[in-house]
């Protein structure tokens, strides 16, 4: 028996502007999967979470919406429950990083590290924004790109060339925000020492180091990246940069002690949240009482973290390991604080190759997943099937889906109980009886444990899941080969039929016991319904012989593809393009349509953040909308629209102005690039007759993403 470990676990804390997305998902599942493995084992868990709330993003997403941010992140928080219980992901608490906690350990620490020499101050210059009244972040800034050209591309890199760059080295740049031209402005900014030679000692030593248990910090390919980072060239050049670390006010966050009108960038911030949630988990009372803890006498918050023996385990995308790699150690080692025993890195989910993206119309949406009555423990065992310990890609794809399941899972695992259990009930009662060395079964039901359990703390799932299915193919090959259906016609050959059941169902407990981290729901049933158990399987069960079974209750059906075909299939209904009439009178009217016929048209409020000619075009200006949307990154997402409407308008003039547009329009590709929906305009009948082009505008005080109902 291995001794009791302590483990502290985290996921990524997710930006609290939007419902959770499938990558949250999966990565709470990866993470969920390894902590009910621990549990399974006894050892003591605390799995926290919180909601990353602060930033500039927040901010202008609560103005938007006409709340205060904390409300706005309320709302948000109010959401988490529904996926997070209809996903089996059970943390043991979640918090927010405006909580009370936050604010007093960001702020220690930050004290910590400037007593350490490793905080100073730079006066910097960047874009401000005069309509706003606020300093701009890269991304609310938008322009040409300086390297290629493109129109409309990011303050930090370019989408069409890839370039990156700085947002003051754009050409004709524009605020994301008010489509004003931004300034150029000096401030005063605090920085963290990154590039120190005491912080890049120890991260050399720390990311090449291994954990108490003997298992390097980091992956092999993480390692490799992170050496890039120190890598200087022959003139001296590269290697860590320093951290700037505030931001100025207006900003929706953590004030910096001792500097009036400052605040932490989000990510200082953020990771800290790991250890607020933690201590707020403790402080509630609820630490040393959970159902999953060993008894013990009740620690305190500064007890636990004290602890040497206490590992903290990360689990992360791949897209933010600069963060969790450099700066967060950095910051917990100079603050005088125990470093991650361990940061997990996962690649993306992808469909078809692709990375999922709700804004291209590749994403899966994990609420419609649930709402349209699919099993989670389908995706969980799918996930599980497919990931591994390396920073790979999982990519998604029906086909294999629905192949997986009904294959595996329904037509491998729960088809031995299906057909076995229902000669035990019939012939003998439910009893259990194992003929000749019973000991071969619990010593291979061991081995094969050990070797999951193996697979499983190495975050190996998808080899862990081979390796149960193959059992599976070895159980009903044994028996297929015994032949219950003819046993069971021959009196004199009862036993033959309870041995072969009983192994068979034997086999079955024990590939329950393995799944249990997988499938907690079902393997509860499992142990609770067909095996009798007062509580659930731990992880010593797997090499038990089971003694009696109830009478089999369906466990799990088979995936219907047509509901698959419906988690895919868009909600919004593609409004069709108007066909211009042939010479209507000035009085009359198209035909009739129904308020449904209606509905389906999304028109949204839109600002018009920029405007220019199109090179090639008389007719059309190309128009840059900001309609209220974010992308997969919680990141401000506008819309790209081509409109005739040049003879009446010059593109300066629009500049601020809203409008009204079509927001569920197919996308339409023409050759100056793509047009993203349409907007609206009035004109005479006879247009050349009475030649004029009005634009729609609402309402002062429509805000951009108002539906027009």
């Amino acid at each position: 028996m291995t001794s009791k470990r302590r483990l502290f676990v985290t996921t990524a804390l997710p930006y609290a502007n939007g419902p959770f997305h499938i990558g949250h998902i999966m990565e709470y599942i990866q993470a969920d999967t390894w902590v009910r493995f621990q549990r399974m084992q006894g050892h003591e868990v605390h799995f926290v979470g919180a909601d990353d709330a602060h930033g500039a993003p927040i901010m202008i997403a609560a103005e938007k919406a006409g709340k205060s941010p904390q409300q706005f992140v309320a709302d948000i928080a109010a959401g988490r429950p529904q996926y997070l219980d209809g996903f089996h992901i059970r943390f043991d608490n979640w918090h927010s990083t405006d909580g009370a906690e936050n604010h007093q350990l960001a702020q220690d620490i930050y004290r910590a590290l400037r007593k350490k020499g490793l905080i100073f101050t730079r006066e910097i210059e960047q874009f401000y924004d005069p309509v706003k009244g606020m300093f701009l972040p890269d991304r609310y800034i938008k322009g040409h790109c300086p390297k290629c050209g493109a129109a409309d591309q990011y303050g930090d890199a370019c989408e069409v060339c890839g370039a990156v760059y700085s947002p003051t080295e754009l050409k004709n740049p524009y605020s994301v925000l008010s489509g004003a031209t931004p300034e150029l402005r000096k401030s005063e900014h605090y920085f963290f020492q990154l590039s120190s030679e005491r912080c890049a000692d120890f991260l050399r030593d720390w990311t090449q180091a291994c954990n108490e248990r003997g298992v390097p910090h980091l992956q092999p390919e993480m390692l490799n990246k992170v050496r890039e980072w120190f890598a200087t060239d022959e003139n001296g050049h590269g290697g860590l940069a320093d951290w700037d670390i505030s931001r100025d006010a207006p900003y929706f966050g953590i004030e910096i002690p001792d500097a009036p009108g400052k605040y932490f960038y989000v990510w200082l911030d953020a990771p800290i949240g790991y250890l607020a949630s933690l201590k707020n988990h403790f402080d509630k009372g609820q630490a040393a009482t959970h159902w999953h803890v060993p008894s013990r006498t009740a620690q305190t918050y500064d007890q636990f973290v004290a602890d040497p023996a206490v590992e903290q385990i990360h689990f992360i995308g791949k897209d933010i390991v600069y963060f969790h790699t450099l700066f967060w150690p950095a910051m917990l080692h100079f603050s005088g604080r125990k470093t991650p025993s361990l940061v997990n890195v996962h690649g993306f989910v992808t469909v078809g190759g692709e990375k999922m993206s709700k804004s291209r119309g590749t994403g899966i949406s994990p609420l419609k997943y649930l709402d349209i009555g699919l099993n989670p423990e389908w995706l969980r065992y799918y996930l599980a099937a497919k990931l591994n310990a390396r920073v790979e890609d999982v990519d998604f794809t029906p086909e294999d889906f629905v192949s997986r399941v009904n294959s595996d899972l329904i037509g491998k695992y729960v088809n031995i109980a299906s057909r076995a259990a229902k000669f035990i009930s019939q012939y003998f009662d439910g009893q259990l009886r194992y003929s000749g060395a019973s000991a071969e079964l619990t010593e291979r039901a061991q081995a094969l444990a050990d070797d999951v359990a193996s697979a499983l703390e190495s975050r190996e799932y998808a080899r862990a899941v081979r390796e149960i299915m193959a059992h599976a193919d070895r159980i009903n090959g044994a028996f297929d080969a015994a032949q219950p259906w003819l046993l069971a016609k021959d009196e004199s050959r009862r036993s033959e039929l309870q041995d072969a059941c009983s192994r068979a169902l034997a086999g079955f407990w024990t590939l329950s016991v393995l799944l249990a981290p997988v499938l907690p729901a079902l393997t509860s049933r499992v142990a609770r319904e067909l095996f009798g158990l007062d509580r659930d399987f731990a992880w010593s069960d797997a090499a038990v012989l089971p003694g009696r079974v109830a009478p089999y209750q369906h466990l799990m059906q088979r995936i219907d593809p047509k509901q698959l075909d419906r988690l895919f299939e868009s909600d919004a209904v593609p409004a069709a393009p108007p066909q211009p009439a042939a010479a209507p009178a000035p009085e009359s009217q198209e035909a009739t349509i129904s308020i449904d016929d209606f509905a389906k048209v999304d028109l949204r409020i839109a600002r018009i953040l920029h405007a220019e000619t199109v090179e090639g075009s008389t007719k059309l200006l190309r128009l840059t909308l900001d309609v209220g949307e974010t992308d997969d990154n919680g990141q401000p997402r506008t819309r790209n629209v081509f409109s005739g409407i040049r003879s009446a308008y010059r593109p300066e003039d629009l500049i601020g102005r809203f409008t009204v547009m079509v927001a569920n329009l197919a996308p339409r590709k023409m050759k100056f690039g793509l047009s993203e929906g349409m907007v609206l305009a009035a004109s005479a009948a006879d247009e050349k007759a009475q030649p004029g082009l009005y634009l729609l505008e609402p309402h002062s005080g429509a805000q951009p993403g108002m539906r027009v109902r």
